[in-house]
């Protein structure tokens, strides 16, 4: 059995990039990285390649802090691969930040990866019985000792390997002359495929990455796709046939940037819609309407419009402060909330206020605001949230891995209420939810939301009989 400690090590929500063949590789990933940042902030890293050597440079802390102009010149290639990291626990330091890059008499392999393994515990007992020496605690590494344990070429091996993971993955590797990504046959986390002018292929966990670099958007990776690059040539194959998109619908309520684009879908507009769909389904009467900067500002614009209830700025986000879902522990969490929002009173004070977020987790954020909106003097405070009760726990690499964590696993709509002290509290429906965005119920996991999994988990669950699909 793993302990909690144990699973909460693997459990990341992270963002990768990959460009081939571009003289100035490394500064482009730096800078693709850079709009990533909000996908993870505890650490950074890339791995670059001139052709014949493979070189690194990682650490912990933001992007801008990990690389200085000198490191850039020191990885400067024509290949790369980059990765920022979040972890939801605060162990495991340098060695797990990413990309892994390891050594081998038959060549180098540069490594990173986006998601988790839900079958890590079990492949790790394996191959250690094999005679694998684990050098991290992080799931990514898995991949690479399967792909020393199999034959034939780097496209066989990688396929092969594959087919031993469940879970959410996308993976980039990087050789000398030769990349090669992968996504998880379900097509749970965003990957995307691009060309910059010149001809160099990049990769991306969303499509942002692509506007900061002046890149084109050519696809999105699709799920059960391996994906190799080499001289030139752009090759795809299936690694699994067993094919199903369903793309973490947190990707659209909480984790993308809204000018992302995830499977063809503009993230700003999916959220506005939702925001739209809620003034339909929890209309209150009031005075003015109020985004949580910044990921509930797009719905709000939605339920303004669809409701009539003038939006106004009432709250102003420190632009310097990071976001608090993905802060490691729960102090950090209440501490950073008060130092990253400030009020605006004049606003604020004597009126009824529609507060709009995209989601509830934990309550920690909306409960601070809520004292903050009541110390600007606001009248009333409803709440409206942009995405259904997360009563689940996610297990593909999103911040909440136990019920424990989450507020509403237990809990009523009422008693959620009471606890943050609202006026009013209501949700967007899982059916108004998936209706907004605009793609069919079977496109998506929804398994935070109604607890149907579509993978086995491989690993006991103690605090409720789950729905396993």
């Amino acid at each position: 059995m793993t302990s909690n400690t144990e699973k909460r090590k693997m459990n990341e929500e992270c963002g990768v990039f990959g460009i081939f063949n571009h003289k100035d590789a490394a500064s482009i990933a730096f800078h693709a990285l850079n709009a990533l940042q909000h996908r993870g902030q505890e650490g950074a890293g890339i791995v670059s390649s001139d052709g014949t050597t493979l070189k690194q440079r990682k650490n912990e802390g933001l992007v801008r802090n990990v690389f200085s102009g000198d490191d850039l010149e020191a990885l400067k290639g024509i290949h790369a691969i980059g990765h920022v990291r979040y972890s939801i626990s605060s162990h495991g330091g340098i060695m797990n930040v990413q990309p892994l890059l390891f050594h081998s008499q038959t060549g180098s392999l540069g490594l990173c990866h986006n998601g988790n393994i839900v079958n890590a515990t079990i492949l790790k007992d394996h191959l250690e019985q094999q005679g694998s020496i684990f050098q991290t605690t992080s799931d990514t590494e898995i991949i690479a000792h399967l792909i020393k344990r199999h034959r034939g070429t780097m496209l066989e091996r990688l396929k092969e390997s594959l087919l031993y993971l469940e879970g959410a993955f996308a993976f980039l590797l990087l050789l000398e002359d030769e990349m090669y990504v992968a996504l998880d046959k379900h097509g749970l986390r965003p990957l995307s495929l691009g060309k910059m002018d010149n001809g160099a292929i990049v990769v991306a966990s969303e499509t942002c990455a692509f506007d900061a670099i002046k890149a084109v958007f050519l696809r999105d990776v699709s799920p059960g796709e391996v994906l190799m690059i080499k001289d030139g040539q752009l090759i795809s194959e299936d690694y699994s046939q067993e094919k199903r998109q369903q793309m973490c619908m947190m990707e659209y309520v909480y984790f993308s940037r809204p000018d992302s684009q995830i499977e063809g879908i503009n993230v700003y507009y999916a959220r506005k819609a939702c925001g739209a769909r809620l003034a339909k389904e929890a209309p209150v009467d009031c005075d003015i309407v109020i985004g949580v900067p910044d990921s509930g500002m797009s719905a709000a614009v939605g339920y303004s419009q669809a409701s009539n209830i003038p939006l106004e700025l009432g709250m102003i986000k420190n632009k310097s402060a990071e976001r608090t879902f993905i802060e490691p522990s729960q102090d950090l969490r209440e501490e950073a909330v008060s130092l990253k929002i400030s009020t605006i009173r004049s606003v604020i004070e004597g009126k009824r206020v529609v507060l709009i977020d995209d989601s509830i987790v934990r309550g920690t954020t909306i409960k601070q605001l809520i004292r903050l909106l009541k110390g600007a003097g606001a009248k009333e405070i409803h709440i409206r949230i942009a995405s259904p009760e997360i009563r689940y726990p996610c297990f593909y690499g999103v911040d909440f891995s136990t019920y424990s964590e989450l507020i509403s696993a237990h809990k009523t709509v009422a008693e959620v209420q009471e606890i943050i002290q609202a006026d009013s509290l209501a949700f967007l429906s899982i059916k108004g939810m998936i209706e907004a965005v605009g793609r069919k119920p079977n496109q998506y996991c929804l398994a935070c939301f109604n607890g149907k999994y579509p993978i086995h988990l491989y690993q006991p669950i103690d605090e409720a009989n789950l729905e396993i699909k």
